[in-house]
């Protein structure tokens, strides 16, 4: 999960919080960049699941996947490699090195997700990914016209957020599915709020940086790829609860 402005976005003082035109430029062009992402994703996850490409990422027992291969198992934590990597590495980043590592997560986990085409018919992935365009769409607008302060909000779901994650590493060796029901259904709830919180976070980001428009740049692809891994992880978390309709 992109860390930029967890350090940069946190409310320190009441800000105008009026819409202006500048605001609304900055938020149309996380959201392109977001909505461009998604579509890219998505046809990787499809390329990847219908063509032969699948036998590269996964082991395969019929049409089902019962296991990665090491370029599988690599292209799975590649984006948190690179995530790591670029917190180390890049403390002062570009908007054109920001956005090299906003596609480049985005073209990994894309691929990635061609799982859920494996797994399910096309039809209970698309509906379940409506359901949750829809979701996210109505929550992210929450955060963007309320007038509450959402940092200490934020801060207790990211403290969950690290709890379902240990406690998906344990189910890896227990493999509870009361232990995974849970986990979804936190997932969900986590973050539902988590796309409210950093909503509201970029536009705190956008008034605190006071019109520097390479720091915007940067802003623009490190807040898209906060709301993409939002919508991804809520994607895989109801489609873990939702997703009927096994091939």
């Amino acid at each position: 999960m992109s860390d930029f402005d967890r350090r940069f976005a946190r409310p320190s003082a009441v800000i105008d919080m009026s819409v202006d035109a500048g605001l609304r430029a900055f938020m149309l062009g996380v959201y392109n960049k977001l909505a461009l992402g998604l579509v890219l994703s998505g046809a990787l996850a499809y390329a990847f699941a219908y063509t032969p490409l699948a036998s590269l990422f996964y082991v395969m027992e019929g049409s089902q996947p019962v296991g990665l291969t090491m370029i599988g198992m690599a292209i799975r934590w590649a984006p948190l490699v690179v995530l790591l990597a670029a917190g180390f590495l890049m403390r002062n980043p570009t908007p054109q090195s920001a956005a090299a590592i906003y596609w480049t997560i985005v073209s990994l986990i894309g691929s990635s997700l061609s799982v859920w085409f494996m797994i399910y018919q096309l039809g209970s992935v698309a509906q379940v990914f409506f359901i949750t365009a829809a979701a996210f769409g109505g929550l992210s607008l929450w955060g963007y016209v309320t007038k509450k302060d959402l940092s200490g909000f934020g801060s207790f779901l990211i403290m969950g957020l690290f709890g379902i994650i240990i406690a998906s590493v344990v189910n890896m060796f227990v493999h509870s599915s009361a232990i995974s029901f849970v986990v979804s259904i936190l997932g969900v709830l986590i973050f539902a709020g988590l796309t409210a919180y950093d909503t509201q976070r970029l536009k705190m980001t956008y008034y605190q940086l006071g019109g520097n428009e390479a720091a915007m740049g940067v802003a623009t692809s490190y807040g898209a790829l906060s709301l993409y891994l939002d919508f991804i992880n809520l994607f895989q978390f109801l489609m873990s609860i939702l997703g009927g309709n096994r091939r």
